[in-house]
């Protein structure tokens, strides 16, 4: 599950929009979103001005123009991969009745990802 927080203030369709960017993130990370992956987003903005309130039968809501997107776009493809590569590197061993699922070794894992270019010094 990935979840997109901004206080921007964006309609239903631009928290689509950027809800689709993180799946950008996701992927740059190597997944490829395969059958069954079960992966999703929610996106939400906080902004006072795109709140709705009960009983409101006429509202005038605040909406960042699509001109101004782009950044929150590569914002949200930035953030997402990171967070990603954050879980991954920060994770710890866990054991459960299910078996037990190994932190990633991290020493290691930048060896080979120097082996093969994926990061040099």
């Amino acid at each position: 599950m990935i979840v997109v927080a901004t206080d921007a203030p964006l309609s239903e369709r631009n928290l689509e929009r950027l809800a689709m960017r993180a799946v950008m993130g996701l992927s740059r990370t190597g997944s490829f979103a395969g059958n069954g992956s079960g992966d999703y987003v929610l996106s939400f903005s906080t902004a006072p001005g795109v709140r709705r309130r009960p009983g409101d039968q006429v509202r005038t809501t605040e909406d960042l123009a699509n001109d101004h997107m782009s950044a929150l776009f590569q914002a949200t493809v930035e953030s997402t991969e990171e967070a990603i590569y954050n879980s991954m590197f920060r994770a710890e061993t866990v054991s459960s009745r299910f078996g037990t699922r190994e932190a990633l070794p991290i020493d290691e894992t930048v060896d080979v990802l120097r082996r093969y270019g994926v990061i040099r010094e």
